[in-house]
């Protein structure tokens, strides 16, 4: 049996829930758009439910400790191949285990969930150095990012502490949604626009940007001159730390 669900976390844990409520002997769990029926195989498409996710995740960190559910969920996050699978497994172990088993190293599946939130965590710390807002004309600062993993809903938290008073906006590009904070409200919630203002938003030009930004851009792209060293200069190293692939949006590049 395959079960299919929505590709969210709660539907993950909604399609766990039913495994365990119909006593089925689940080979995969796989996201609906993504699924291909296979040979020989039968699929169930699970519907999310919340207050079954809820269950789930209460009886996970009941078992495992505090912080369990959300250790599963940076795991998830990074949206590789399989992980499903891999949760699946960490979840059977430790609703029948007495004692927490994240850190069962002896266990290979249990392994790759730590490697994973290693690597998410890795790139959530990169996104608090990285991410560079830009002020448009309405007051809005808005920042680009486009990360390999889907680490934007984890953050909500470190930019509305950093920047409480600033009304801001932070965009992937990758996966066509951003987070916005609202002053007014003090919260945070997860956007989406619509086809022709993505592709605006993304192709951000000069004339966006309030008049004092582009200013304050000149401006640190000549300190960065200033204070550069060509004879001290260290590529390897200056790629280790700041990769490549993050060069798109960072106004001093």
């Amino acid at each position: 049996m395959i079960l299919t669900y929505d590709g969210t976390f709660a539907g993950l844990f909604s399609a766990i829930f039913e495994a365990y409520r119909l006593g089925l002997e689940v080979e995969d769990i796989v996201a609906e758009d993504v699924f291909q029926q296979q040979l020989f195989s039968q699929s169930l498409s699970i519907v999310t439910n919340d207050e079954q996710a809820r269950r789930v995740g209460k009886s996970l960190d009941q078992k495992g400790g505090s912080g369990t559910t959300r250790w599963l969920r940076r795991a998830f996050l990074t949206e590789q191949a399989g992980t499903e699978r891999l949760i699946y497994h960490f979840i059977r172990r430790q609703l029948v285990s007495e004692h927490p088993v994240r850190q069962d190293a002896s266990d290979e599946r249990i392994r790759r969930l730590q490697r994973l939130d290693q690597q998410m965590g890795r790139e959530v710390h990169r996104m608090h150095a990285f991410v560079r807002f830009q002020e448009l004309p309405d007051g809005l600062y808005v920042a680009l990012i486009q990360p390999d993993f889907n680490c934007l809903p984890l953050l909500g938290d470190h930019f509305a502490a950093r920047y409480p008073a600033m009304p801001w906006l932070i965009y992937d590009t990758r996966r066509h949604y951003g987070l916005h904070w609202d002053v007014s409200t003090r919260k945070a919630a997860f956007i989406t626009l619509e086809s022709g203002n993505d592709g605006h938003l993304r192709q951000l030009s000069q004339d966006l940007l309030a008049a004092k930004e582009t200013a304050y851009q000149d401006l640190w792209k000549q300190y960065f001159h200033a204070v550069d060293i060509p004879e001290r200069r260290n590529i390897p190293l200056h790629l280790q730390h700041v990769p490549k692939r993050y060069w798109k949006y960072l106004t001093e590049k």
